[in-house]
């Protein structure tokens, strides 16, 4: 299919078009890859831009759970939703379960909604490294919100965090303890912090905990892009669907605050020149990959390194000889 052709079937919002440029994005091919980037210049529109909110929590804290009840409120205002769901790949087989559709049985039926797993691919923060690109994908689509629902917490959902403009942490009820095992790291990235299951018997639990966490926001610096009362920390029950509208009614507020004040446009410019130099580390690493020679040598040297050698010698020989290639 002709690159205009797909770049006219994604504009008119043909859920067929979008999922095969996202599989396109996603294929590690040569010619693949030529093609990606040229459907990804044609669609390339400024004025199509999608709020996009990243979403991470420990296993079993409700994500899925949270996404449908969320996505079908917001579905149900007249917005068009994607779900970039990332599953966990496995390191050794590079498997994945690709569950999402089915945990999210009523909003894969809304025709409102798309939701698309992809595997993480071993991506260090589980976002796959053409997310992105299928982020920009569903904006030319005509998508209102783009939620990217990333595997597991750590330092490592900086990536998430840079590219994406509201950035969730779910949580579940639970004591100092747990408190205690968040990375202050991924504290000082959520824009809002939800506390999940404050329904039932956990209510109470919920409470504490929201005010915990509460508490513990108040003692990290309010960063730049903050308005006053940010970050923050909310209680939500997906499984009962409370509380979404007002965490929908925060997310725009913080949203709009940043529009306002110029922090949106310059957080944009600074996602994409991050990615930008992310692209030329990888594939100067894939070029080292490529070359057989150089393939070698890494190999005899790795050989050494474990035997004793400095690392940093070792990768510093290896540098060197891409610089000699490239000269």
């Amino acid at each position: 299919m002709e690159t205009e052709t797909r770049a006219r079937l994604i504009r008119a919002g043909d859920r067929r078009a979008l999922a095969r440029a996202i599989t396109l994005v996603e294929s590690g091919r040569a010619d693949h890859r030529e093609q990606a980037l040229a459907l990804l210049d044609a669609l390339r529109d400024p004025s199509r831009q999608a709020l996009r909110i990243g979403l991470s929590g420990t296993p079993g804290v409700g994500k899925s759970t949270f996404i449908e009840a969320f996505g079908l409120m917001l579905t149900g205002l007249g917005l068009k939703v994607a779900v970039l769901a990332v599953d966990p790949s496995s390191s050794r087989s590079g498997g994945s379960i690709l569950g999402d559709k089915t945990r999210m049985e009523r909003l894969s039926r809304d025709p409102n909604a798309f939701i698309r797993p992809s595997p993480s691919q071993t991506q260090l923060g589980g976002v796959a490294r053409r997310t992105r690109e299928a982020v920009a994908l569903c904006e030319a689509a005509g998508f209102d919100v783009v939620l990217i629902e990333t595997v597991g917490v750590g330092q490592s959902e900086t990536m998430v965090a840079e590219m994406t403009d509201i950035f969730l942490l779910l949580l579940a009820p639970a004591g100092g303890d747990e408190l205690q095992g968040v990375k202050r790291g991924i504290m000082e990235m959520a824009d809002l912090i939800l506390v999940n299951k404050a329904d039932g018997e956990l209510l109470p639990t919920a409470r504490r905990t929201c005010a915990d966490y509460s508490g513990a926001l108040q003692l990290l610096r309010r960063r730049p892009q903050d308005p006053t009362g940010f970050p923050k920390a909310l209680m939500v029950s997906a499984a009962e669907g409370s509380g979404m509208t007002e965490v929908w009614a925060e997310i725009t507020a913080l949203a709009g605050w940043r529009h306002e004040t110029g922090h949106h446009d310059r957080r944009r410019a600074e996602q994409a020149r991050h990615w930008f130099e992310e692209e030329v580390r990888q594939g100067l690493l894939a070029r080292l990959s490529a070359d057989p020679a150089i393939r070698a040598r890494m190999q005899a040297l790795g050989d050494q390194v474990a035997q004793g050698m400095s690392p940093s010698t070792a990768a510093a020989q290896v540098l060197a000889l891409l610089a000699r290639g490239s000269g």
